[in-house]
C-alpha cells in the first residue's frame, strides 16, 4: 500500500511538473498603446525584468507616455527606496533599459511572447490590429486585451490563435492597483491561461480568473451599484 501511495504522489508530481514545463514563460513583452493603461502596464513589465516594446502611432505620443513613465517611476522610488536614494536611481535606470518604443507594431512583434493591446474601445479596431499582427508574431506568442468590457471571443476569432487569446484586464493607476482580471474564453487553452496567470503575478498583480462575460467580474459588479446610486439620487430629488 505504501509502494502504491509513494508511486501515486510521483506520478501526480511528474504530471505537474510536465504542466508547468508546457507553459510559456513570458520574457518579452509587446503593448500596443501608449496611453494611460499601455503605459503603466509597460511600466510594471519594464520594472519586473522584463523586455518591453511600447508601440503608438506616433513618436511624440510615445515619448509623452515614456516621460509618464519616468515621473511615475521616481514617484514608486520615493517611497520604496525612502533611506536608499541610490538604488531607487539604480532602479529607475534598470527599469528604462527594459524599454523600448516603436511606431511599427508588425516590426516588433517578430520575436514576442505576448502581446497586450491597450487602445481604443472599438471592436472593429481592435479585431483589425489584432488580425494584422496575426501575420507577423510567432506561432508560440500569446495575444491579450486590457478590455474593460468587450468580448474576447469575438477578439479572438479575428485570429488564427484562439487558442493563445485572452484577456489581461488591469486596473487604473497600473502601477498602485495590484488586481488584474485574467479572462479565459472557451478557446483559450489551459497552458495559455496559467502562463498569463503566472505573468500576472509576475508583475506583482493578484490574478483573479473570470470568464468572458459582459463586465468580467469587477465591472460587472459595480455598474448595478452606480445605477441603485442614480436612482437613489433621483428619489431624493
Amino acid at each position: 500500500m505504501a509502494f502504491a501511495t509513494r508511486q501515486f504522489v510521483r506520478a501526480a508530481s511528474s504530471d505537474a511538473a510536465a504542466a508547468a514545463a508546457k507553459k510559456l514563460l513570458i520574457k518579452h513583452v509587446t503593448i500596443i498603446g501608449g496611453g494611460l493603461m499601455g503605459a503603466g502596464i509597460a511600466q510594471v513589465a519594464a520594472a519586473s525584468g522584463h523586455t518591453v516594446v511600447l508601440v503608438d502611432q506616433s513618436d511624440e505620443i510615445l515619448k509623452k507616455s515614456t516621460k509618464g513613465i519616468e515621473e511615475s517611476l521616481k514617484r514608486v522610488t520615493k517611497k520604496k527606496f525612502a533611506d536608499k536614494p541610490e538604488a531607487g536611481d539604480e532602479f529607475i535606470k534598470k527599469t528604462l533599459k527594459n524599454l523600448t518604443t516603436s511606431t511599427d507594431a508588425a516590426s516588433v512583434v517578430h520575436s514576442t511572447d505576448l502581446v497586450i493591446e491597450a487602445i481604443v474601445e472599438n471592436l472593429e479596431v481592435k479585431n483589425e490590429l489584432f488580425k494584422t499582427l496575426d501575420k507577423f508574431a510567432p506561432e508560440h506568442t500569446i495575444f491579450a486585451s486590457n478590455t474593460s468590457s468587450l468580448q474576447i471571443t469575438k477578439m479572438a476569432n479575428a485570429t488564427t490563435r484562439q487558442d493563445r487569446f485572452g484577456g489581461l484586464h488591469f486596473f487604473n493607476p497600473v502601477p498602485m492597483m495590484k488586481l488584474v482580471e485574467v479572462i479565459k474564453t472557451p478557446m483559450t487553452s489551459q497552458k495559455t491561461f496559467e502562463s498569463l496567470v503566472d505573468f500576472s503575478k509576475a508583475v506583482g498583480k493578484s490574478p483573479v480568473s473570470c470568464k468572458d462575460t459582459p463586465g468580467f467580474i469587477v465591472n460587472r459588479l459595480l455598474v448595478p451599484y452606480m445605477m441603485e446610486a442614480v436612482r437613489l439620487f433621483e428619489r431624493a430629488c
